[in-house]
């Protein structure tokens, strides 16, 4: 871990232009060309591949604030070593042992929780923007889009010490937004299926080949500390291979989704982010589709 830093002082939330590279970036101008430009990219890729990445949008002063915030808050971090099938659930003796819901893996990884960011988080300041919101919707094509209500997963940072790996496994949201805050000497890389499975399919079959070391289908995807990744993680399935060297790696995870009232379902709030909360449970029904999660 590296010797954690101060934030200047100042009150209230960081700026757009204090955290994104309005003159590269222009997204808070909807009719600017490099913005139209760079939303037809994204949306190209999305639909492509499941995922678009954005260079250096997010400024190098932010990126090392946020870095900060993270060695600040190392001590609060809530570390769980656990296995886990693609779709968060426990066992289930009544299907066939080879059956993707049977296949477990060991994750080991920490969060530091959307509840416990720092007042004036650059992460809490990304998140409230409209203008990132507005920018991540038009790159999806799909509108309106909402900050998550969960509150213990909406925005956190996930956290990957050396020897640490995050196993294959869906998202219990549609869409995802990934900041690299910092990246690990090796290792630590995303690997993803776009579009393995559908509302209306989960294509158990092609999800047990992936698990079973297969590597069709599989992409890799490179960041850098400032890029941002657009990612549909509801369908497409994805990892974290395992960190090694010895730098750990941050990333920021604010977290999109067309239904406002869904949250987490009870067990993987526990499994992620150390507890359930009332919410978790009181919404558990509201599913934004039929999948097994």
């Amino acid at each position: 871990m590296n010797q954690a830093v101060e934030l200047p002082n100042r009150t209230g939330l960081p700026t757009l232009a204090e955290f994104v590279d309005l003159e590269r970036y222009p997204i808070d101008q909807p009719d600017h060309p490099l913005r139209q430009e760079l939303v037809e990219r994204c949306r190209a890729e999305l639909d492509a591949v499941g995922c678009c990445r954005i260079p250096n949008i997010i400024r190098d002063e932010s990126i090392e604030r946020m870095r900060a915030e993270v060695e600040r808050q190392y001590g609060e971090i809530y570390w769980s070593e656990d296995s886990h099938n693609p779709y968060m659930t426990k066992d289930d003796p009544e299907m066939p042992e080879d059956h993707p819901k049977r296949f477990f893996e060991r994750r080991s990884s920490g969060f530091v929780n959307s509840d416990i960011l720092e007042e004036n988080s650059d992460l809490r300041a990304i998140y409230a923007s409209d203008e990132i919101r507005q920018f991540v919707s038009d790159c999806l094509g799909v509108a309106p889009i909402y900050n998550w209500a969960d509150p213990l997963g909406c925005n956190p940072y996930s956290v990957m010490e050396p020897g640490n790996y995050f196993p294959w496994h869906f998202d219990g949201n549609e869409f995802t937004v990934s900041i690299l805050v910092q990246e690990p000497e090796k290792g630590g890389e995303f690997e993803y299926y776009p579009d393995l499975r559908t509302p209306e399919n989960e294509n158990f079959d092609e999800v047990g080949k992936v698990l079973n070391g297969g590597r069709e289908g599989v992409h890799t995807l490179e960041l850098r500390p400032g890029d941002m990744q657009i990612f549909k993680g509801r369908f497409s399935m994805h990892r974290v291979t395992r960190v090694e060297g010895e730098r750990s790696r941050y990333i920021a995870l604010p977290t999109y989704v067309t239904d406002p009232d869904t949250v987490n379902r009870p067990e993987r709030a526990k499994q992620f982010y150390g507890r359930a909360l009332p919410v978790h449970y009181e919404r558990e029904a509201n599913r934004p589709d039929n999948l097994t999660d």
